[in-house]
């Protein structure tokens, strides 16, 4: 049951807003260092330390595994004051760790917030995932069509050509096949090495990055970060889990999930307002990243609310010393 009564999304932004800050500053000091796991381990130290502040009675719905698994912001961890609203709390405090780490574009720390049971408890598998942005008729695009029909339809909606498309898809190996369809309808192709949350968020300011849909598989957990990025920006999300063995089906009957071939969309997954934040630790095309001027370090927050549909950009100045 969703009680939105007590969630003051408004109060709550800016505590938000500090907390993803945390986790940049944290993590931007290992930009270019080639360790992955400090830069992580940085970020989630200090986005726990700041949610630790907030007058919420908070659950980590989405975080960096089970509680068994990870000593990081785990599934099920209670965070916050105790002393405010129930809120369910969708996080990963470095997407990008191999893109801080090598000091290349779009690492981002990121979270959401909601009232309690507004997320969907997606486990930790692989999600097919499919966005586009706002402005189009539901279901104009769909994971039961196959990327050919896709690029078509949505060419068709946009009155363009496939060839003026360009389709966002993590480089990996189990989308070589995805690839090739693409590039045969004659629609274009970004290929981004991490960050699928980043790679979802662009389809949503296609004039600004130039991406009109995002296609292919990656986590489920930065599914649902998506999701919630989407509600506030607005635009269209599906998601349908993959399974590879009978763990990870275990692992959704676990998160109580039954149905295991549904397609979730976006309001499947984000099911009332929500409050969402990025701040940029590397460079990218959604927010600057954490840079060095003189003494002070500055960063750039992406902060929005589905409610109002508001989103600010937060320019954030600290001397160095002081954080």
């Amino acid at each position: 049951m969703i009680d939105s009564a007590l969630f003051a999304d408004r109060m709550l932004s800016l505590g938000l807003a500090r907390v993803s800050e945390a986790a940049a500053i944290a993590s931007a000091r290992l930009i270019g260092s080639g360790n992955e796991k400090a830069a992580d381990q940085a970020a989630v130290d200090a986005m726990r330390s700041q949610l630790n502040l907030l007058d919420i009675a908070g659950v980590v719905v989405i975080g960096e595994g089970e509680r068994d698994e990870a000593p990081m912001l785990y599934i099920g961890e209670e965070v916050g004051t105790g002393n405010g609203p129930g809120v369910d709390i969708a996080l990963d405090p470095l997407e990008g760790t191999t893109l801080t780490a090598k000091d290349m574009p779009n690492a981002l720390a990121v979270i959401a917030m909601g009232p309690r049971g507004s997320m969907l408890h997606a486990p930790d598998v692989y999600m097919d995932k499919l966005a586009i942005g706002p402005g189009f008729a539901p279901d104009i695009v769909s994971l039961d069509m196959s990327p050919t029909e896709r690029i078509a339809a949505l060419a068709a909606a946009k009155g363009c050509k496939p060839a003026d498309l360009m389709v966002c898809v993590l480089e990996r190996p189990r989308h070589e096949d995805l690839v090739r369809e693409i590039r045969a309808t004659g629609a274009r192709i970004r290929l981004i090495t991490d960050g699928d949350v980043a790679g979802v968020i662009h389809c949503a300011e296609t004039a600004k990055t130039g991406i009109d849909m995002y296609m292919g598989s990656g986590g489920a957990p930065e599914g649902v970060l998506a999701a919630a990025a989407l509600k506030c920006m607005g635009g269209q999300i599906q998601g349908r889990l993959l399974f590879r063995n009978d763990d990870e089906r275990g692992r959704a009957a676990k998160a109580g999930i039954s149905d295991l071939n549904k397609i979730y969309r976006r309001d499947d997954m984000v099911t009332a307002d929500v409050i969402f934040a990025a701040t940029g630790v590397t460079d990218g095309s959604v927010v600057r990243g954490a840079r060095r001027d003189g003494d002070y370090l500055e960063t750039e927050t992406l902060l929005m609310r589905s409610k109002t549909g508001s989103v600010r950009r937060l320019f954030y100045r600290v001397r160095i010393d002081d954080n």
